[in-house]
């Protein structure tokens, strides 16, 4: 069985990218094709309503008739997405002509003419009456999420601390956010953990979810299986609560990953149990672009001019994150004082975080009486930031030895051309007999220095 591979941008992108035969079995769901008909651009949408009827193959020529001379380039946008994704088929015969999935087509016009169904075997009343509320799930959603972030943001200090989920270990490990240790090492994050940690929530969940599907063959499961579920989320109400016994076993174990990373909630009877799935959820299937209607909080920074950073939040993640690029200064129950300093910077700069990334995060949580001021982050906090970076890129640390106190001119004249010699020569002063050499050359120089002072000395003999 052909392993799936692939880096995407979003959920139509890893579709597109599956084989053949693979996206072919998807598309006997009609969530799958519902998935597919929401993604496509505004033109590839009229283009499948005026195919879905249609059984015979369509020239190329009659298709392009179909759109004004002056978009002819979002025709061909339309018709590229709507081949990649195997929603039409190529005919070459005497000339090219398309028609559309046999497959895609009926389940599409089923879905369109009856509705559907629900997605899953709906649990009963008595249970329903059970679910939480959609405030409790959104809260459920973020405590699961935040407790993912905990497990990374736990390894950018001293090391892991606490209970670590496996499966998210290896899910981080897998996308390069955390090293994979040997036996003398504890989990570390990466310059990759570092960058991850400021962005967005759904573009993390986003990097995640496409690392756990691209993975899903080495674990045992099929991935166009899991893709056809995930879409399928898509279409859950969120909120409602849908049977697990009624699913295979590998869908089954499946969600019990997605509640670890807050996608479902998961909850047993006495004789059945049921998922509930959460706003995280329903935005899997949308793209990077679209914006989602789920925020883990509302914004929670100040920063002054004096770069002084006032967090008003209680979150043990967002005081971690600002730990990150920030020296901690004060920590209340629900305030904390932090200030951005060179070394505080320089740290998170050297762990791979970028100064617009630092002001990136400062800005997208800002507090709401700051949201509005323009600019939102001080100028002169922004720009300093912006130096430290440019200064660390200037100029390159290395280690070397200093070397003075030389006899004579000559033995330091000799010194400082085996050194220029050797490549090693970084600073020379020859008013004050004085240089600077790499330190890997340091045996090296050691030696001929000793040679030369023997030598001069031998001489005076």
């Amino acid at each position: 069985m052909p392993r799936v591979r692939v880096v995407s941008r979003n959920f139509m992108e890893m579709v597109a990218a599956l084989p053949a035969a693979k996206l072919d079995l998807l598309y006997d769901r009609h969530w799958t094709c519902q998935a597919v008909l929401r993604s496509l651009p505004p033109l590839g949408k009229q283009y499948v309503m005026r195919l879905l009827y249609v059984e015979n193959a369509v020239p190329v020529k009659s298709l392009q008739e179909w759109a004004q001379p002056d978009a002819l380039s979002k025709h061909q946008v339309a018709i590229d997405r709507l081949e990649q994704l195997r929603v039409i088929l190529a005919e070459r015969k005497k000339e090219v002509c398309y028609r559309m999935n046999p497959k895609f087509q009926k389940q599409l016009r089923q879905a369109l003419s009856t509705g559907g169904g629900p997605p899953r075997d709906v649990v009963s009343g008595s249970i329903a009456a059970r679910t939480p509320s959609l405030e409790d799930l959104d809260n459920y959603a973020m405590k699961q999420w935040e407790s993912v972030l905990l497990q990374l943001v736990s390894c950018a200090s001293d090391g892991p601390t606490g209970p670590q989920n496996s499966f998210i270990t290896k899910v981080f490990q897998r996308a390069g956010l955390l090293s994979v240790p040997n036996e003398k090492e504890s989990l570390s994050i990466t310059d990759l953990g570092f960058q991850f940690l400021l962005m967005d929530t759904n573009s993390q969940l986003w990097q995640l979810v496409r690392e756990y599907v691209t993975t899903a063959e080495d674990r045992g499961t099929d991935s166009g299986e899991l893709i056809g579920f995930l879409l399928e989320l898509g279409f859950h109400h969120v909120g409602e609560a849908y049977g697990v016994n009624s699913l295979p076993p590998a869908l089954q174990k499946v969600l019990e990953e997605l509640a670890a990373l807050g996608l479902v909630q998961l909850q047993k009877g006495r004789s059945e149990s049921w998922y509930i799935p959460t706003k995280l959820a329903s935005n899997l299937s949308a793209s990077l672009s679209d914006s989602s209607d789920w925020q883990s909080s509302e914004g929670f920074v100040v920063v002054e001019t004096n770069f002084k950073v006032y967090a008003y939040t209680s979150s043990k993640l967002q005081t971690e994150i600002l730990r990150c690029f920030a020296r901690l200064e004060y920590q209340l129950p629900n305030l904390v004082v932090a200030a951005l300093t060179k070394e505080s910077v320089n740290t998170a700069l050297a762990s791979g975080i970028s100064a617009e990334q630092i002001i990136s995060f400062l800005r997208k949580h800002a507090h709401p009486h700051v949201s509005q001021r323009i600019p939102v982050v001080p100028e002169t906090v922004s720009d300093q930031l912006r130096l430290w970076e440019t200064d660390r890129n200037r100029v390159e640390l290395a280690p070397a030895y200093f070397y003075d106190d030389f006899p004579t001119m000559d033995i330091y004249e000799a010194v400082v051309a085996h050194a220029r010699d050797l490549g090693g020569l970084l600073y020379e002063d020859a008013s004050a007999r004085r240089l600077v050499v790499r330190a890997d050359l340091h045996e090296d120089m050691r030696m001929f220095i000793r040679k030369q002072s023997s030598g001069t000395a031998a001489q005076r003999r």
